[in-house]
């Protein structure tokens, strides 16, 4: 499977940057096989380093795009008839309808360091009909360092591109922990606030 998806991307590459952006609009191409083989062709010299990190963090909001328009406009029922065909569960689903009710719009950007998250909380951002300009603007803001992290490992690493997935997620680890204390201090923060505004 893992073979079969590597060679549509290659396929992409024709295309130059604009492939990049369209490889990664289809949800079921995992990006994180996208980007590591997309940082090796700069490693080959068939593509600039900045201009590959711009079409892949392009790329990671138009994806997401596409999941926020199904939650919008096809709504739940829509989601778990058809969410198979993005790769997302039912669980995952779940999972991100309660992260985006207890952080609201914030999620667009902190639920994509989060595994089991990051991919399905555009649906429910879609849903709550969360304003368009905010979600590209959070996606983009996540997907950047993102994008840039994977990419650069894969130019690095080289022909052992195929070894970034697990050393990205050791990098993103760190990070995620972050973006989850700093979650709950915002929590914390606005609710220490809304009290003292009721005493």
């Amino acid at each position: 499977m893992e073979q079969f998806i590597i060679d549509i991307v290659h396929q992409f590459k024709q295309l130059s940057y604009a492939g990049i952006i369209m490889a990664l609009t289809f949800e079921f191409i995992p990006a994180e096989i996208v980007l590591p083989l997309v940082g090796y062709w700069v490693f080959q010299g068939d593509m600039n380093l900045w201009l590959a990190i711009l079409a892949g963090s392009i790329g990671g909001v138009t994806g997401p795009l596409t999941l926020y328009a199904l939650g919008k406009y096809g709504g739940r029922p829509l989601i778990l008839k058809y969410g198979k065909y993005f790769l997302i569960r039912e669980r995952e689903i779940v999972a991100s309808e309660r992260f985006f009710a207890k952080y609201g719009a914030g999620v667009a950007f902190f639920g994509r360091f989060i595994p089991g998250v990051r991919t399905a909380i555009s649906l429910p951002c879609g849903m709550a009909n969360m304003s368009l300009v905010k979600f590209i603007a959070y996606t983009y803001a996540a997907m950047l360092p993102i994008t840039s992290l994977y990419v650069y490992l894969g130019y690095r690493l080289g022909p052992k591109w195929k070894d970034v997935a697990p050393l990205a997620k050791a990098y993103l680890m760190p990070v995620a922990i972050v973006i989850a204390v700093l979650l709950v201090c915002f929590v914390v923060y606005h609710y220490v606030k809304r009290k003292v505004k009721l005493v």
